[in-house]
């Protein structure tokens, strides 16, 4: 590791490690694939870590990429006042990204990212919720279900209600019929969920209105909400499923590509048609900011009605940066590649 020289390290979890501990864990390899595919932004980001190291050289930083089972014994050797760690996937169930924040903060180092208590606060849909409600943010009310039976009964809802794993990202465990119109049908994907994948299942109500991808990436310290930024993100329907983004991403996105099943979501900007809606999502980020701790880089899901009505579905601490929708942020808001804005995010805080 070189020495008294400013140095990212990018700490990620691969998909395989994770697929080999969870087959090593009794799951069957249908499920061990669809879970580790939470990792991919590791498998698409990988191709890229030359550029990402290039793109470091040129700020007169040095890169690497650690992958997470080693990053205890890299971390614990790295030099304090020159490293900067960037977790690229969070986790504290399935996946494990969460330890590299902790492991960064026991050795004393910076980090990019909020504190490693929201990368595990991110991960449990429910008591996420629970927090996001408390600080008056627009959340659905939840219900929790465990194998059939439940742990909190959800609201009354004359809509019908959607019904997703608690623990899970990335659409794992949303099917077309994931939006019901009876609880005893939330009850029977609860069954299923935990026998797939062994998790519980937030119930909301389900919220009418268009899914908006909200972008934060602080290219300098300091950087505010204007930088946000906010887009429609329309698939062709309701809600994407679990095979919707299996065909994006990872080995099975790049499966997807080869056999012609490819198709990205297209991006439109909200202020362009529903600007009050823009401003009140500006207005919940702050609120995460000020309230919650999100600082450097993190993504927010919403639904938007026609009305403005905004509604606040989940965040993340660690969002997909080689992701389509990351990467025509970086280039909409910062004029930059993905590995550009990455590298120069990174030399704003190690030689500022």
């Amino acid at each position: 590791m070189p020495r008294n020289r400013p140095t990212l390290i990018l700490v990620h979890e691969p998909e395989k490690a994770c697929f080999d501990r969870l087959v090593a864990d009794g799951y069957p390899t249908e499920r061990a694939i669809e879970i580790s595919s939470y990792l991919a932004q590791s498998t698409d980001l990988a191709p890229e870590f030359d550029q990402l190291a290039a793109a470091c050289e040129k700020r007169g930083l040095a890169f690497m990429a650690v992958e997470l089972d080693d990053a205890a014994t890299v971390l614990a050797k790295a030099d304090p006042a020159c490293t900067l760690v960037w977790t690229l996937t969070d986790g504290i169930a399935y996946f494990r990204g969460g330890a590299a924040p902790a492991l960064a903060r026991l050795n004393g180092l910076k980090t990019i990212g909020a504190d490693d208590s929201l990368f595990a606060l991110c991960q449990d849909k429910f008591r996420s919720g629970a927090v996001l409600g408390s600080l008056g943010l627009p959340m659905p009310p939840a219900g929790l279900a465990r194998n059939g039976e439940w742990l909190v009964e959800p609201p009354a809802s004359p809509a019908g209600w959607f019904v997703k794993p608690n623990r899970l990202g990335a659409k794992i465990g949303i099917w077309p019929e994931s939006r019901c119109h009876d609880l005893k049908h939330a009850l029977e994907l609860s069954r299923r969920v935990f026998a797939g994948y062994r998790d519980d299942v937030v119930v909301q109500p389900y919220v009418a209105g268009r899914n908006v991808r909200a972008s934060f990436l602080g290219l300098k310290p300091g950087t505010g909400v204007e930088a946000l930024g906010i887009a429609f993100v329309e698939s062709g329907g309701d809600f994407q499923t679990m095979a919707d983004s299996m065909s994006l991403y990872g080995d099975t996105g790049q499966a997807a590509k080869d056999a012609g099943n490819y198709a990205e979501p297209e991006l439109g900007p909200v202020a362009a048609s529903q600007p009050a809606a823009d401003r009140a999502i500006r207005a919940v980020a702050q609120k995460l900011v000020t309230g919650l701790g999100l600082k450097d880089v993190f993504s927010v899901d919403l639904r938007v009605e026609a009305d403005d009505t905004i509604h606040l579905i989940e965040f993340e601490v660690c969002p997909g940066l080689p992701c389509f929708d990351f990467r025509d942020y970086c280039r909409r808001q910062w004029g930059m590649s993905l590995a550009d804005a990455m590298a120069e995010t990174a030399a704003n805080r190690l030689t500022s």
